[in-house]
């Protein structure tokens, strides 16, 4: 079922924004002359639940839909990460302020595989202690909210949690600490 790339043209590459125009041929021998595809790099983001059992939440503004979004923790893999683990700890540091005992990873999605060429790995932190305060980038502000497994529950519940990404990551955390069962 793979497609055979013909060619591929940038339209536009930036950081935050990378489009390229491939030209590909179906295994029947169609011709797609222009297929669109957004490049981004990996992405990460955590349930993340301190000592005490709450779970970090953040509340930050999100342009696009113009709306303040109550959402987890999370963000961009940077060249210099390693591994997405490692990634994740850096991005609930620099957001939260919290360190953790223990990183489970999930697993890794995919935001729109038909136009996106990046995953996000998702995880599971628990132990959370606040190690420092947070350390945002020059446009990011971000209120930190700590919230009990229920509230949390009863916002995802009521559908609004509306980042699908982190909506995910917390079905898969809440099943595998016990809070939900899928049938």
């Amino acid at each position: 079922m793979k497609w055979k790339l013909l060619n591929s043209e940038y339209l536009h590459k930036e950081p935050w924004l990378t489009v390229r125009k491939d030209k590909a041929e179906t295994p029947d021998g169609k011709i797609v002359d222009a297929y669109y595809v957004h490049e981004y790099p990996d992405w990460v983001n955590a349930v993340a639940l301190t000592e005490d059992g709450k779970i970090i939440m953040v509340k930050q503004y999100r342009h696009a839909i113009g709306r303040t979004l109550i959402e987890i923790p999370g963000g961009t893999l940077d060249d210099t990460d390693p591994d997405p683990e490692f990634g994740m700890r850096r991005e609930l540091l620099e957001e939260t302020g919290y360190a953790f005992d223990n990183m489970i990873s999930m697993g890794a999605v995919s935001a729109n595989p038909s136009t996106n060429t990046n995953l996000t790995h998702m995880f599971l932190a628990t132990g959370g202690k606040k190690v420092q305060e947070q350390q945002l980038d020059h446009n990011e502000d971000i209120e930190v909210i700590l919230m009990t497994v229920g509230e949390v529950k009863a916002l995802l519940m009521g559908n609004q949690i509306i980042q699908s990404l982190h909506a995910t990551c917390l079905f898969y955390a809440l099943e595998k600490l016990g809070e939900i069962k899928f049938k």
